[in-house]
């Protein structure tokens, strides 16, 4: 009975019980074998046939398997189900082995470190992340294998924690025992996010072996000079991430040179929900790049002008002398539109360098590869040529640093064909007069074939074989082929080395002599043309920060051509900034609506907001009238300048805001079984706890969700809280329905009241999408509900009733009282009341049902007054609660 394990399979279980975490990629020849568990799984995800192998035991083993030449696809797939892939090649010479051929990973794919640049999104960076810390003590570092960016910062907060994790939307999170404990909130990672998530061993965060770690990648004596001193957490949180690296890479990581630690405080902040509702880079509903602010501005050539411009608008600047550097370099080549345009023609066939940069430093970059870097730096002198006709600042200094990395164009084009083969191993990559040895072996080959036509022509001759055929195949080698009907005349010098059904193959003493010198030369020359190629890449490898500083340089340039176009072509103007505090919008218009709209015209309007009189605007109006993209673009517009865009307006004076929050709808989050009410609130709460005076504030139906008294007060109360300067006294943009709130005009220093105008034509309205001064105390709900396409039988019934209802309003014939005994009510813990007065009562009264609106209670009458402050709602019966109602009901109406 079989129970011991062959030698091949004894060596994959070695090598899995090493890599238990990841499915093996286990190189048998031109395949990549899966066995067990990881053939089953393989096989069921990826839709291949599962079959067995003997394995020395007594059942087979489940087997399945990839073509290597095309395990990237495969790979790729696994990747981005959440699971991770060891590869694991041969790693000696088979025709050298002596016995078992050794075998060893040497690369681990997972999500973070996927190198497979087709299976990424050029546009943007593909993030690994690693967070360290406890409680609300968190380091944070992020890295792009891909383009060699290394981030790290420290944040207090869980929120801000999770608003860096929006902010950047890494694929693959290594965390430390203390984060992933928290189960709730790993949950709530993956479920936003879809990110793949694993903890890593403790000794992993070790702070001393984390400096070491940093000191090495970085080669530096102390961490002091990298600024990252005072990052405890950040230390740990960068020193695991190249902990990992190593581990998965199996290589150098040379190509990551630079450590850029940054303050959240450094930019604006806008936090997760408010970069979801600005829809900066993806659209709310669809998760489509068209319909973003990003779609709008981006007319980049470059795939790294692309992913600078995303950083750009994720990451807008505070720094008023920053921001105007780079309005300085978008007017420049706003107003100079041939340079613009020359720009554009010579950025356009520059491929993605930092990829192929990293693809060239660890070690995976092939010939085409370097021809396509080659055809990118080609351009760069052209480019520095125009950057001499540019007067500002901002490009003056790429100007004066701008490196055309001559020397390196000139080593590929010397060394490389233009057209060379997928493979580096099978030779005819390396052009003439690189090296005088290939130059002779490759001599030695041409005169081979040529030997070998010569040698065919003889044979023809001294045969009289007419169709007699020289040929060569990887198993025979050289060999004579003769056709049946010819066999009578082979001769007896000729050895038969094969039969086939309609010749025979023969070979010769001269024949066998001459494939020994052609064979020898030509496998020389493969094995040299690797290596050259190989000491080449290895040249231009060590040129990796040289190569960096000119790919982001040519970054910067992409992006301000592209800004400048845009504001070309959508009549954008350039922002005046400052630091006071007010924001002052001419005719501002929405970036994303504006495109989006086919032949309408957009109603530009105008936005005034101040640190002073006018800091908090109530606006009002119908839904559907245009209230959440008047404020939408009021955000876009401030967040374009801070990036250092021109803005879609007639004129712009832009205060620099720090922060921008928005709260605008809700919908039920039920994979964490919170309400629409419960996600509203917990946003409002995130706004009133870090808004400051210098933030923008977008406020959309508070207190919407609940019932009208409560969310009434919930509204109310946020009103006053955020206009106050004594605790927070932003700028801010409040739509509402609850019409009441209009009233602290003129009582709440800071508040002033607008609405949407709306144009009355009978039954119907017309929105004209004007903001105006002042309020309006109709909503409009039926007209609305017609534009929507109700059918016209629900719409007559409700007009009916609206009559009825409006007519029952107890607000109609009455005054609203002082704000001091509107609070006081406003502390009855009750929800909204809705009792229908008895049937006897309602015949002698002829009275419909009536709510009582919290801020519409009535009237200069102090009796009724002292009946309200009197009333024990919580110990009063229903029938109690009912007559005095009813009573109330009565003393008001007289």
């Amino acid at each position: 009975m079989k129970n011991k394990l062959s030698p091949m399979m004894q060596q994959y279980m070695d090598l899995k019980e090493q890599y238990e975490d990841c499915i093996l990629f286990f190189r048998l020849g031109d395949f990549y074998e899966m066995f067990f568990e990881d053939a089953k799984l393989a096989s069921r995800e990826l839709g291949i046939t599962l079959t067995g192998r003997d394995c020395g035991q007594a059942d087979r083993a489940p087997m399945c398997g990839v073509p290597h030449h095309s395990s990237e696809n495969y790979i790729n797939k696994l990747i981005k189900k959440g699971y991770k892939v060891a590869i694991c090649e041969q790693v000696e010479d088979p025709k050298q082995a002596k016995g078992i051929v050794k075998r060893d990973v040497v690369r681990i794919v997972t999500p973070g470190t996927n190198l497979n640049m087709q299976s990424l999104d050029e546009s943007k960076n593909n993030y690994l992340m690693s967070i360290f810390g406890n409680k609300d003590n968190y380091g944070v570092a992020l890295v792009d294998i891909t383009t060699g960016d290394f981030l790290v910062t420290e944040v207090n907060e869980k929120r801000k924690l999770v608003d860096e994790i929006g902010k950047f939307v890494p694929t693959e999170i290594i965390c430390n025992k203390d984060i992933i404990v928290c189960e709730d909130f790993i949950r709530e990672l993956k479920d936003r996010f879809h990110v793949y998530i694993s903890e890593e061993e403790e000794w992993y965060f070790d702070y001393g072996r984390c400096v070491g770690n940093i000191k090495e990648q970085f080669g530096v004596g102390t961490i002091d000079g990298l600024g990252i001193k005072e990052f405890n957490q950040g230390v740990c949180a960068v020193g695991s991430l190249l902990e990992y690296l190593y581990k998965t890479q199996k290589s150098n990581i040379s190509h990551i040179t630079k450590l850029t630690p940054y303050l959240t405080d450094s930019y604006m902040m806008v936090d997760l929900s408010s970069k979801r509702n600005l829809e900066l880079v993806e659209t709310l509903r669809e998760k489509e790049r068209r319909g973003s602010l990003l779609w709008v501005l981006d007319k980049t050539k470059t795939a790294m002008g692309s992913r600078l411009l995303r950083k750009w608008i994720e990451q807008p600047l505070l720094s008023k002398t920053n921001i105007e550097d780079r309005l300085d370099g978008v007017e420049e080549l706003k107003n100079k539109p041939i340079i613009s345009e020359e720009l554009k023609e010579f950025l356009n066939p520059i491929y993605d360098l930092e990829r192929l940069m990293s693809k060239i430093s660890l070690k995976t970059a092939n010939c085409r590869d370097l021809i396509a870097f080659k055809t990118s730096l080609e351009m760069l002198p052209f480019i520095k040529k125009l950057l001499n006709e540019c007067n500002a600042d901002y490009i003056t200094k790429i100007k004066d640093t701008f490196d055309d990395l001559r020397d390196i164009y000139d080593l590929i084009d010397k060394g490389i064909i233009n057209d060379p083969p997928i493979s580096v191993k099978d030779g005819g990559i390396i052009k003439e007069s690189y090296h005088p040895q290939v130059d002779k072996l490759r001599e030695a080959g041409t005169r081979g074939k040529q030997w070998i036509a010569e040698l065919e022509a003889k044979e023809k001759e001294l045969t009289g074989i007419k169709n007699l055929k020289i040929k060569f195949n990887k198993v025979f080698g050289y060999y004579i082929d003769v056709t049946k009907s010819y066999l009578n005349l082979v001769p007896d010098r000729y050895v038969r080395k094969q039969t086939l059904a309609n010749s025979e193959r023969y070979i010769t003493p001269e024949l066998k002599e001459m494939e020994n010198t052609i064979m020898g030369a030509e496998e020389k020359i493969v094995a040299l043309e690797y290596e050259l190629f190989v000491e080449l890449r290895n040249k231009v490898a060590k040129e990796v920060e040289r190569i960096k500083d000119t790919a982001y340089k040519v970054a910067i340039l992409d992006v301000i051509t592209s800004l400048a176009d845009i504001a070309i072509k959508y009549n954008y103007v350039r922002p005046v900034l400052s630091n006071d505090g007010a924001i002052d919008i001419k005719d501002g218009r929405h970036p994303v609506v504006e495109k989006m709209m086919n032949n309408e015209m957009f109603i530009a309007n105008d936005t005034y907001l101040n640190k002073m009189d006018s800091r908090f605007s109530i606006i009002t109006g119908p839904n559907m009238a245009g209230k959440s993209t008047y404020m939408r673009q009021v955000a876009l517009i401030v967040l374009m300048a801070q990036i250092g865009s021109f803005v879609p307006a007639g004129e712009a004076h832009i205060g620099i805001v720090d922060r921008i929050f928005t709260r605008v709808g809700a919908s039920d989050d039920l994979a964490s079984g919170q309400s629409t009410f419960m996600v509203e609130m917990t946003e409002v709460a995130n706004i009133l706890r870090n808004a400051t005076s210098n933030s923008l504030l977008i406020l959309d139906e508070i207190g919407r969700g609940t019932s009208t008294f409560d969310g009434l007060s919930i509204a109310w109360s946020v009103v006053e809280y955020i206009v106050n300067k004594k605790k927070i006294g932003a700028k801010t943009l409040f739509a509402t329905h609850y019409h009441e709130l209009t009233e602290l005009e003129g009582k709440v220093d800071g508040v002033q009241n607008y609405c949407i105008s709306v144009k009355e034509k009978g039954d119907d309205i017309i929105f004209l999408r004007k903001i105006i001064k002042g309020s309006t105390d109709n909503s409009y709900g039926v007209q609305v509900a017609k534009l929507a396409g109700v059918p016209l039988d629900v719409i007559d019934r409700a007009k009916v009733l609206l009559s009825e209802l409006s007519n029952a309003d107890i607000a109609k014939n009455t005054k609203i009282v002082c704000k001091d005994a509107v609070e006081e009510i406003a502390t009855v813990k009750e929800e909204e009341i809705n009792i229908e007065v008895p049937i006897e009562q309602e015949k002698e009264e002829k009275t419909e049902p009536v709510q009582l609106g919290l801020f519409d209670v009535m009237g200069n009458y102090n009796e009724l007054i002292d009946d309200l402050k009197s009333l024990n709602i919580v110990e009063m019966t229903p029938m109690d609660a009912l007559n005095k109602l009813y009573e109330l009901h009565k003393k008001a109406l007289t």
